[in-house]
This record gives structure tokens, C-alpha cells and sequence, in this order.
């Protein structure tokens, strides 16, 4: 996700395959590893602490956590909405790096392909994105936090699996019950709208300070600057997980608990206070800053990697022009440099004299480079 090469050049189709594969295969690398610790926070989200915890340590929280899933699911239970949440993340990933790359093109200022993008355009792009995103795969979300939570409730019928909860959701709760959270879903929009301009100014920032392009950061680099600005945007927009869990999970139970987004925030707050809104937020970080890191840095190498298994044609032909075909369009840009520099030339000796200027081979190459 580079401001700078990339912006100056026109992105093509294959352009974003890149960005959705590389996105898809980050999440699911990232989901895999922090499963566990996913379906604490989920359930911390939704029915607050464990039973017989007697200590408020965070560490206790998660260990106690981890042996009642144990004890009562075994390990398998650790792994609850795996399936959908990879299911999920592969649409959701891609989704979010093909459209905020394709909106990012969009706003980069016109005529100055190497300026990066102001905060407040780079947070259109993010939120944009992030809508795009939400819409599309909020329903498997809706299945991942039912899946990781029917385990606690000896009272319903468990879902057999991803299609069948689908299936159920629609039948016994029609489209609504595939879409519940989607408002504080599209209100976690402020997340990825504080997350990723704090990602491209981090990683510019350090750039910067190692004399180099973003695109060249080392992976302990894009670790850094993903672990940061997820750390910060977790924290100013956890509330709203919250909401978004306990409405999505509620279609599980007899009786609808919450009315709504604002009936939910009400109840949370009497009956919980301001701590509720923060219930599993340790667990969270501890979960999605690692999490973010492995998404991050794994999209950034296997992007590189893809560019340089399969080099997008344009791209390809500037820096290793190979047929005149190719190399048209840099040839007509040469020439009306090579043109206007000749007409100024001529101009210098007929004025002074002189012997020709310099030939300017080292700035065809600088061009040709760009």
C-alpha cells in the first residue's frame, strides 16, 4: 500500500488482482493464528467475564478463558468460526485492499505523481473501503460470532456449520438477521479511517528516516508501523465491537435482548457502565495487534512477490523496455523532451557560442525509471 511508484503509474486490472490476492491470503494467514484469542474476545464481547473468575488480571481472564473453553469443548473449541472467519476474510481483505488502492488512484492529485495523499483524502479512501467492505461480508461475520458463542448455551439448537447457519439465519430471521450489526459495522468505518492514514504516515515517516520508498521497508518496519497504528485505532473505536457483537449474537437467544443499536448502547452503559464498552479490549489487542502485524506485513511480501512473479505489463515495459511495442508511449515522452531540450540548446549556442551541452542520457534513464 505505497503512496509513492505506484500512484504515478496507472493501475491496471491486474493490478488489483494483486491487491485482493495478496489481501485475501494475508487474512487468512492472520486468522488462523489468533483464532484462540478471537473467540475469548467474542465471548468476553457478549457475555462478559467467565463464571468463577475471582481475579481481575488480565492474565487470568484469558488463562481462565482458554481452560473453561478446554475443559468443556476441548480444543476444537478454540477453533469455533474458523471456517467462516477465513470464509469472511478471503472476500473481506480483498475487497478492502482492491477498493481502498482503486480510491486511493482516484483522489492522488492530478499531474503530481509523487506527492503522497493528504490524511483527510487517504481517511475518504480508508472509509470508503471500509463501507464496501462491511456490506459485502457482514453476514459471514453474523455466522462467525454465532458459531463462536452457541458453545455457552445448553438452550438452542447449535448450527451445523457455515451454510446451514446461512441457511437458518435467512429462514428464521430473513435478510435482517443476515445484516444485524451492520450499523455499528459501518460505524467501525472510524477504525480503518484512523488505521491505515496512521499506517502510510508511519511507514512514510520511516521511510523517510532510512532514505528509502516505502515500498522497500524492511518486513521489522511494516511490523512496526502496523502494530502502532492498529494499537491506536483499537483503542479510540473499541466501543463499538461491543454493540456490534452482542446485536449480532442476540438473533441466537428466544427473546431479543436489544432493540437497537442505541437501546443496546443504553443498556450496556446502565447496567455496565463505561467499563462494559471495554469489556475484552486486553484480550483484543492482544489478539489483533499481532494479528495486524501478520496481515500487514504478509500482504506487503507476498504483494512484492506477486509484482515480481508476474510483473504487470506496463510497469514491466518501463523499467525493461523489450520490444518497440512496449516502449511507444516512453519513446513519445523522450522525444518531446529530447525536442524541448534541443530548441533550447540550439538557442544557448546561437546566444553564447559554445560548445553542446551535455548529452542527456542519465536523465533518459531517471525518466525511463519513473
Amino acid at each position: 500500500m505505497s503512496e509513492e511508484g505506484e500512484s504515478s503509474q496507472p493501475r491496471t486490472a491486474r493490478d488489483f488482482v494483486y491487491h485482493g490476492a495478496a489481501g485475501a491470503a494475508a487474512g487468512a494467514i492472520a486468522a488462523t493464528f489468533v483464532c484462540p484469542l478471537d473467540v475469548i474476545k467474542t465471548r468476553l464481547q457478549v457475555h462478559g467475564l467467565p463464571e468463577g473468575l475471582q481475579s481481575g488480571r488480565r492474565g487470568s481472564i484469558i488463562v481462565t478463558s482458554l481452560q473453561n473453553i478446554i475443559r468443556n469443548e476441548g480444543l476444537r473449541g478454540l477453533y469455533r468460526g474458523l471456517s467462516p472467519t477465513i470464509l469472511a476474510l478471503l472476500p473481506n481483505w480483498a475487497v478492502y485492499f482492491t477498493v481502498y488502492e482503486r480510491l486511493k488512484g482516484l483522489l492522488h492529485p492530478h499531474g503530481d505523481s509523487n506527492s503522497q495523499l493528504s490524511v483527510g483524502k487517504n481517511m475518504i479512501a480508508a472509509a470508503g473501503a471500509g463501507a464496501a467492505t462491511a456490506i459485502t461480508t457482514n453476514p459471514l461475520w453474523v455466522v462467525k460470532t454465532r458459531l463462536q458463542t452457541q458453545g455457552m448455551k445448553s438452550d438452542v439448537i447449535p448450527y451445523k456449520g457455515i451454510f446451514s447457519a446461512l441457511i437458518r439465519i435467512t429462514h428464521e430471521e430473513g435478510i435482517r438477521g443476515l445484516y444485524s450489526g451492520v450499523l455499528p459495522s459501518l460505524a467501525g468505518i472510524s477504525h480503518v479511517a484512523i488505521q491505515f492514514p496512521a499506517y502510510e504516515r508511519i511507514k512514510s515517516y520511516m521511510a523517510k528516516r532510512d532514505n528509502k520508498s516505502a515500498d522497500n521497508l524492511s518486513p521489522g518496519s511494516v511490523a512496526i508501523a502496523s502494530s502502532v497504528s492498529k494499537v491506536l485505532a483499537s483503542v479510540m473505536t473499541y466501543p463499538h465491537e461491543v454493540v456490534r457483537s452482542r446485536l449480532q449474537e442476540q438473533g441466537h437467544n428466544k427473546k431479543a435482548q436489544y432493540a437497537g443499536v442505541v437501546d443496546c448502547i443504553k443498556k450496556v452503559f446502565k447496567k455496565e457502565g463505561l467499563p462494559g464498552f471495554y469489556r475484552g479490549c486486553a484480550t483484543n489487542l492482544l489478539r489483533t495487534t499481532p494479528s495486524a502485524v501478520i496481515t500487514f506485513t504478509s500482504y506487503e511480501m507476498i504483494h512484492r512477490f506477486l509484482q515480481q512473479f508476474i510483473p504487470p505489463d506496463k510497469s514491466h515495459s518501463r523499467v525493461h523496455p523489450k520490444s518497440d511495442r512496449h516502449i511507444k508511449p516512453q519513446q513519445t515522452n523522450n522525444e518531446a523532451e529530447a525536442e524541448g531540450n534541443n530548441t533550447s540548446r540550439q538557442s544557448q549556442i546561437q546566444s553564447n557560442k559554445v560548445t553542446p551541452s551535455i548529452p542527456l542520457g542519465n536523465k533518459d534513464q531517471l525518466t525511463a525509471s519513473h
